[in-house]
């Protein structure tokens, strides 16, 4: 059974109810995170709540409980649930007013919502053989940066990627590579890892960091910069990367092949590097 936290209760999952007047049902008025934790240790909790404030200070949303009442909360979720490896979700709405207008209500009480699942990782089959993926002109906002619940444009992106029995749908934006639907996505070209650079126009992810990171401590030749759409296509890898795909190759692109049709060697490397980390970094906090 599910433990969730609900404006400052912890309850089972299924008794939790919200009003239908909140302006996150109505409007989609709010921020989230999502936060991986291994062997029951949150990681880089710092960063995921440092991301959640820059996201609740550009909404204008007050925050409820600053970086240390977070910490607290999100541990207490963790304990009261039963995985070991947990992906735990945190939701900060605006709250509820008493009508439905556009403009910003007089200052109300945010709504506050976490809840836990287990941490499930590509299997290894997946990894083996890796993922079909499709393009798609990336149609959302300006504000990508920011963490909001204001999906729906991910969602009918991620949509046409299922609609094609596909894992991912890459970003193409006036012909650069953005991100995919739910994750950054790099690429391979003649041994050099490419990511493109953070913008408003992408979700600066946590996984992308430490891929850089690893790519920098292992001396794997990388570099950060806008990347072109036919680079991407004639790429000789392609990852996606996040806290539940980890690096997962992408091995088709519109249903051609990425170099070879297999996961290539560097993102080979690069995902022992990351298990190699998860293990001896993330899992000791």
């Amino acid at each position: 059974m599910s433990i969730c936290h609900l404006d400052g209760r912890y309850l089972p999952l299924r008794e939790a109810r919200v009003s239908p007047m909140d302006r996150g049902f109505l409007f989609g008025d709010g921020a989230y995170e999502v936060i991986p934790v291994y062997s029951r240790r949150p990681f880089r909790l710092e960063e995921h709540l440092a991301r959640l404030a820059r996201t609740l200070a550009a909404l204008r949303l007050p925050d409820p409980h600053g970086a240390a009442g977070w910490a607290e909360i999100v541990r207490e979720i963790v304990a009261r649930n039963a995985w070991e490896d947990q992906s735990v979700y945190l939701q900060v709405t605006r709250g509820a007013d008493d009508k439905r207008s556009h403009a910003f209500p007089v200052p109300i009480r945010p709504t506050v919502f976490l809840m836990s699942e287990e941490l499930v990782t590509p299997p290894a089959a997946q990894l083996e053989t890796g993922v079909a993926a499709v393009g798609a002109a990336d149609f959302r906002w300006l504000r990508c940066d920011l963490k909001t619940v204001a999906l729906l444009a991910n969602c009918l992106l991620r949509q046409q990627a299922v609609d094609h029995g596909c894992a991912e749908t890459v970003l193409f934006r006036d012909g650069f590579l953005t991100e995919g639907s739910a994750s950054n996505i790099f690429i391979v070209r003649d041994g050099v890892v490419l990511a493109p650079p953070k913008s408003h126009l992408m979700l600066p992810g946590i996984t992308y960091d430490v891929v850089l990171e690893l790519a920098e401590r292992h001396g794997q030749p990388h570099q950060v910069r806008e990347i072109l759409e036919d680079e991407v296509r004639s790429a000789d890898e392609i990852w996606m990367t996040s806290s539940t795909k980890e690096v997962l190759a992408i091995t088709t692109l519109d249903g051609r092949p990425v170099g070879s049709g297999r996961p290539g060697p560097v993102g080979r490397q690069m995902y022992a590097w990351y298990q190699d980390f998860k293990n001896t970094v993330m899992r000791s906090g």
